[in-house]
Formats: C-alpha cells, structure tokens, sequence
C-alpha cells in the first residue's frame, strides 16, 4: 500500500481543507449505445477516463466517476436518470447546452434548488440543479 507523499496528501496534510471527508466514488447510468452517452456526457464537461464500445468511465468534479455502461434495450424514453448533475450558475448552464444543441427544458425553481432537464441519448431525462454549495469548497 502506497504511503502519503507530496503527492499523495493526508487529510491531515491538506492545509485549511474544509471538504467533507467522504465523497461519491461512483454513479452508473446504462444505455443501448455508450459511444453517443459518453460523447454527450463528454460535452457537458466531464473529464474521459476510459471508453469502449459496451463501457466507459468518465470523471466529475471532485473525482466522482459516472460508470457508462451497455445494455441491449432503450430505456423507456423520459426515464429519470439514476442522478443529477450540480452547476454552480444554472441560468449560464442552461444558455450554455442550449447553444450546444441539447434543447433544455425551462428552469424551475423548488425550495432549495432551481433545475431544468435534459435529454440524454441513452433516453433519460437528466436532471441539472443549481449548486447549494455557496462558496464552500465541494
């Protein structure tokens, strides 16, 4: 097992870090066609990790990774995606996939968050929040 280096800081070694100290490791989302999902995902500014024709992964900030993975059937067209996904200005980010062709929903406003939807390639619609975050580090 690798020790804590310069590279590899302890909690204990990262200055002022005021993180929590747990985080989301993975999310999965299936689909008939991972190339198209991944391309999609991509756009929205995930990092690629790994890709093949039936899997890929790809990173988020904060390094939770979304697990692509083959399926033979669709999912039912308007399907909630198993998760959503945080902006920190959710008017920009709506302006933003609307001019990258996504075509997305109007933003709603709820108690905490505000959202909007997209469709995914893989049938589900994907739901995108405000951040709740403030200027705390996530």
């Amino acid at each position: 097992m690798p020790t804590a280096t310069k590279e590899m800081p302890t909690r204990k070694h990262v200055a002022k870090d005021n993180r929590p100290p747990v985080a989301v490791g993975h999310v999965r989302i299936e689909t008939h066609d991972v190339p198209e999902t991944i391309d999609f995902f991509r756009t929205l500014g995930m990092r690629h990790i790994f890709r093949s024709d039936t899997f890929g992964v790809l990173e988020m900030r904060g390094g939770t990774h979304l697990v692509v993975s083959g399926r033979e059937k669709p999912v039912r067209k308007g399907t909630a995606a198993p998760f959503d996904l945080m902006v920190d200005d959710i008017e920009a980010a709506r302006r933003q996939f609307g001019k990258k062709g996504f075509e997305p929903s109007e933003i709603t406003s709820g108690s905490v968050h505000s959202s909007f939807y997209l469709r995914a390639p893989s049938g589900h619609k994907l739901k995108i929040t405000s951040s709740h975050a403030g200027k705390r580090a996530v």
